[in-house]
């Protein structure tokens, strides 16, 4: 419903190893140092193997459906599809000077 009123639209849509790196840098790091924004005595192994497994699904089911609706919206919004944490920054300089 809100894709639908919106006139801008802002997709992040970064690789899936990108996605992968940050869980796996989280369970790394987050056996020396708890993760930021974490509740105490969370389960990191559990958690992290549940971020793979819902990003396999998220990549497999709902990535391909995103895609086609900013593809399709192109032609009725303003559509920012950023893929790559470049695209990010680019875009963040972007709205800045504006």
């Amino acid at each position: 419903m809100r894709l639908e009123k919106a006139d801008t639209l802002i997709y992040i849509d970064l690789p899936l190893p990108v996605h992968f790196w940050w869980v796996t840098k989280r369970l790394i790091t987050g056996f020396f140092v708890p993760p930021k924004g974490w509740p105490e005595n969370s389960p990191l192994w559990k958690s992290s193997m549940n971020s793979y497994n819902t990003l396999w699904l998220c990549h497999q089911q709902l990535t391909p459906r995103y895609r086609d609706y900013v593809l399709e919206a192109e032609n009725s919004k303003k559509v920012y599809h950023l893929k790559s944490i470049k695209d990010i920054k680019d875009f963040y300089e972007l709205i800045a000077s504006s």
